[in-house]
């Protein structure tokens, strides 16, 4: 069963600082907070190191001059192409774009068997990559059906802007096309991303302008359509580069433009509802160093550092530099296609990426025996009695460590990711409490703690099959962020029998693809293989009957400040703001020279609306380090509590010369200028958020007042129309209490604070261990 706490509301938040909620959104950003590898300057100020973005928003002709083959194609598919709600946008409900703004015949694409002539590890490495792949399985292929015989192909296209750019920008997705689709065996080609000259900000959804395909340029660098004699590549190398390589390529930027993603109303006929936002998570990790919140400092890593790292290339590969080669492999979390078409290695170096060891961290922080108050903790540096009989509360802190998205990221009601806790007889191996097991059937229990989502429709029912158009409301989002901690509650007895002890033992599983899902692809009982269950993390530990003794720290465990730390972060994610801020205190006691404990102290302080404190855990956070951004983002809030709007400004100034790209410390500047009247630099920050967010509804919302109040009446219209698409459905979250409702077994994963505990038990006939059941009762 599941004991809970209701947690407490947060919303009045919004309005503690006398601004009006509407204006505000996102001041407190509970759960943003970061900081990059830092260098002084000579105020004593940390400045980060990043790349500035080399990209910058797309402005494409509607008709620019095709040569003629183009514009003959262009003019035949436009005959019979059925373009929807806008005429000349050739790929909404996507975003791809095309130099020229027309369609563009599929046979000015060479082919990755051309490049492969030369390029053979990149090929190779391609041809069993996610990429390859990407239209063809049945796992995407399924799903793109049901849109097509549902809703039409022509709805297809929001998919396949990504999935299958060739089709879109070629006019193959309209009804009775007859456009010559060879290119679906091939998904994301080469000259797909190697054609790719600009992205659309970070929109999404296929968000990039693609330019002609061009393989070489002439002596003057004009671009050469299609392919060209490899001696004429292999004459003049340099100017190959110049055509298939941009700086772009190098940039996180780059990879927004497929790797975030939402549902707009030309496909739901609903609302705007973002779907995921890889890209966004990225840029709030401390792995961007664009954003000063975060709780822990780290190098500057973009998406390509981590999932196109070199390596030695084994077969003859001109883009190798010294030996090494960028992967083509995109090796993440896919097990599902390589397992399916029997891709050895590319299911191996998954394999392998996945169990490196250094993604998570998984603490097995404290114990509470018999409903004590005390929390023992942390675990092997304390000396505390278990004894048969005991009831045992065991804390789990899983740390999301070096992950730069979220934990799991993009379709979570797809994938599987889920904390698998036992407990056994350290003598006998009998399991005593077992919670995130496997069913025989291959599903997961279900009231396992998961980090998956439940994306449900308007009546109240879990969209199992992956129809999008369907979402309108969200049950529970169960995400760690990059940077930030979970805590997790088991609870069981200490069987009377037990002699030495009880071990116990927590890790993080993931599967690709949920179960019920793979059953929707092939059918229940279609003998399809079961994908492989990967173990990220774990940590185990004896609970020895008697006195237990500190002991040595195994591998990989977080230093005791640092395990602190972690259970702050978590307590302050499930709004036990007391809790947290003891957890805190002890990180700061191990390291006080630390200005970001100070710092959490603070924030969990303003959330708690204690003020007074919050000042002056800032004010030695400044002490300890002058200038820190993440503070005197802080502090700014607390001087706009107190009403002292030019100091407020002032640190938020601050901040922004640091963090330039700071969405946070933009939107809440722009705030305190238009509180003070300033409405023209109140203008600024919010465009200025805007070109860093283009979704950013508090910039929607105040940019539409601004231009309103500045006489730019078709831009306030503009934004106001944005900002009412893209605000949340006041009435959505009826939909998941309908869904909470039927499904009592899972509806705690939605309430932060919550237990998994066997007290209350079933006894299976089979004689297997004793297990949890759905029901859920109050803590």
């Amino acid at each position: 069963m599941e004991r809970r706490l209701h947690p407490q509301t947060a919303g009045r938040i919004l309005l503690g600082f006398g601004i009006p909620a509407l204006l505000v959104f996102a001041l407190l950003p509970v759960g943003k907070t970061f900081a990059g590898q830092q260098s002084a300057t000579a105020n004593g100020a940390a400045v980060p190191q990043y790349t500035t973005p080399v990209y910058v928003p797309a402005t494409i002709p509607a008709h620019a001059e095709l040569n003629p083959e183009r514009k003959k194609w262009a003019d035949m598919i436009r005959r019979s192409y059925d373009f929807g709600v806008m005429s000349d946008n050739i790929s909404l409900p996507g975003n791809a774009q095309v130099e020229g703004g027309d369609f563009i015949q599929p046979g000015a694409f060479p082919t990755a068997q051309y490049c492969g002539y030369c390029h053979k590890e990149a090929f190779a490495e391609w041809r069993q990559s996610l990429h390859s792949n990407s239209f063809r399985t049945p796992f995407y292929r399924t799903s793109v059906n049901i849109v097509i015989n549902t809703k039409g192909i022509q709805f297809s296209r929001h998919c396949d802007s990504c999935h299958n750019p060739i089709a879109v920008l070629s006019g193959a997705l309209t009804k009775n096309s007859m456009v010559d689709r060879r290119f679906d065996q091939d998904g994301v080609t080469c000259m797909t991303c190697h054609s790719i000259g600009q992205v659309q900000s970070t929109l999404g959804n296929g968000g990039y302008v693609m330019s002609v395909p061009s393989v070489m340029t002439d002596a003057q660098g004009n671009r050469i359509p299609g392919q060209v004699p490899y001696k004429d590549i292999l004459a003049h190398p340099d100017r190959h580069a110049a055509a298939v390589m941009r700086p772009l390529m190098k940039q996180p930027e780059f990879c927004a433009a497929c790797h975030k993603a939402n549902l707009p109303d030309s496909l739901n006929e609903y609302k705007w509802i973002r779907a995921f936002t890889t890209y966004d998570e990225w840029q709030n990790s401390k792995f961007s160093e664009q954003n000063p919140l975060t709780f822990y400092k780290g190098n500057y890593l973009a998406c390509q550092g981590c999932h196109m790292e070199r390596f030695d290339a084994t077969l003859p590969e001109p883009g190798a530099k010294h030996g090494s080669f960028a992967s083509h492999r995109w090796t993440a979390g896919n097990t599902a296609v390589p397992t399916y078409y029997g891709f050895n290695e590319q299911i191996d170096k998954t394999l392998a990426f996945l169990k490196r060891g250094t993604f998570l961290n998984v603490d097995l922080f404290g114990v509470k025996v018999n409903g004590s108050k005390e929390l023992v903790a942390p675990l092997g540096e304390r000396n505390f009695n278990v004894k048969p009989n005991d009831v045992v509360e065991a804390y789990v802190v899983v740390q999301n460590k070096n992950i730069g998205h979220s934990l799991i990221p993009e379709v979570r009601d797809l994938f599987e990711a889920w904390m698998e806790f036992e407990a056994k007889d350290a003598t006998t191996g009998k399991v005593i409490y077992h919670s995130g097991y496997l069913k025989p059937d291959g599903s997961l229990d279900e009231s396992a703690h998961s980090f998956t989502n439940r994306p449900v429709n308007t009546g109240g029912t879990f969209v199992d099959n992956h129809k999008v158009w369907t979402i309108h409301s969200m049950a529970y989002d169960n995400t760690v962020q990059a940077g930030r901690s979970v805590l997790v509650r088991y609870e069981f007895r200490v069987p009377a029998d037990v002699k030495q002890g009880v071990s116990i033992t927590a890790r993080v599983n993931y599967r690709h693809l949920r179960h019920s899902y793979t059953d929707n692809i092939f059918g229940k009982g279609s003998g399809y293989k079961e994908l492989p269950v990967v173990e990220i993390a774990s940590r185990t530990r004896l609970l020895s009957m008697g006195d237990n003794h500190p002991e040595r720290a195994a591998a990989g465990d977080n230093p005791a400040w640092m395990r602190w730390n972690n259970l702050g972060i978590a307590l302050l994610d499930q709004l036990q703001y007391g809790d947290a801020l003891n957890a805190f205190r002890e990180a700061v006691n191990l390291h006080p020279s630390d200005a970001d404990g100070y710092t959490n102290m603070a924030v969990t302080n303003i959330q708690w609306e204690k003020f007074a404190p919050a000042r002056t855990a800032l004010e030695k956070a400044l002490e300890i380090s002058p200038g820190n951004a993440r503070a005197l983002y802080y502090l700014a809030l607390v001087e706009r509590r107190d009403g002292n709007t030019s100091q407020e400004i002032a640190d938020l100034k601050q901040v922004v010369a640091q963090y330039p790209r700071s969405i946070d410390a933009r939107r809440e500047l722009g705030v305190s200028y238009y509180q003070s009247g300033d409405q023209k630099s109140a203008m600024e920050q919010f465009q200025a958020l805007q070109n860093i967010d283009p979704d950013d509804v508090a910039a929607h919302y105040n940019l539409s007042l601004l231009y309103r109040r500045n006489g730019m009446k078709d831009s306030a219209k503009q934004q106001g129309a944005l900002f009412a698409l893209k605000k949340t459905d006041p009435g959505a979250p009826t939909y998941s209490q309908d869904f909470l409702r039927m499904h009592p077994e899972i509806s705690t994963e939605s309430i932060p604070w919550h237990v998994h505990s066997s007290l209350h038990h079933t006894h299976p006939t089979d004689g297997s261990a004793v297990t949890e059941t759905p029901s859920g009762s109050l803590h």
